[in-house]
């Protein structure tokens, strides 16, 4: 199994950070930019990858009360995921990101995922930043 996990610090309330990650209809706004989710009847979702243009189906579980989300494929079991928010005081939260591969079908390279899960968070941030910035003015 390869597993893989980045974490980036965002200036903005562990509920509004969650609210956006969670949020499948914005999904496609802050996720690797191949990636496409399609939400079918919860927690099942379909996930388009542009690279392969291939759809999987997937579940998808948001836990608001633990700030959690969690994924992985139906059927193949060759991927998982999970991003957590956490209050780090101050007005800001934790991101943390963390993917798990057991089939190494479904990884695509330690370099590739890891600027993946950078450039996710980075658009994530700009996203709550957004969100933010438009609700207080």
């Amino acid at each position: 199994m390869t597993e893989y996990e980045r974490s980036r610090t965002m200036p903005a309330q562990p509920e509004h950070v969650f609210d956006q990650a969670a949020n499948v209809d914005q999904m496609g706004e802050w996720l690797p930019e191949e990636l496409h989710v399609h939400a079918d009847e919860p927690p099942a979702v379909t996930v388009h990858e542009d690279l392969r243009d291939e759809d999987t189906d997937a579940l998808l579980r948001a836990e608001p009360d633990r700030m959690r989300l969690e994924w992985g494929t139906r059927d193949q079991g060759g991927y998982t995921g999970w991003l957590q928010v956490d209050a780090t005081g101050g007005g800001a939260s934790e991101v943390t990101v963390h993917l798990s591969f057991s089939d190494d079908r479904h990884d695509p390279g330690g370099q590739r995922v890891r600027d993946a899960l950078d450039s996710s968070l980075r658009r994530l941030e700009d996203q709550v930043r957004l969100r933010v910035d438009t609700a207080a003015g």
